[in-house]
């Protein structure tokens, strides 16, 4: 598993939007994506999110950290 870096809400919304997921809604300070396979997940819209939240959020879509992170824009 790679070092998660701090990221912004924002940022994490991108990269979820390369594995197919559609930013469906925003309630209050977070942002609901969907996927019609995957589970949906809330980021919320900080400036950054912690590494935990971040990791708990790439687990619970079904990605690996690995993944997500070679997604990231260099």
């Amino acid at each position: 598993m790679g070092f998660l870096p701090r990221m912004s809400g924002k940022e994490v919304v991108k990269i979820f939007q390369k594995f197919g997921y559609i930013l469906d809604h925003q309630t209050g300070s977070h942002m609901i994506l969907y996927h019609e396979e995957r589970p949906t997940p809330s980021v919320p819209n900080h400036k950054e999110l912690a590494p935990g939240l971040l990791q708990g959020l790439i687990r619970k879509s079904g990605l690996s950290v690995d993944k997500f992170l070679d997604a990231r824009p260099s």
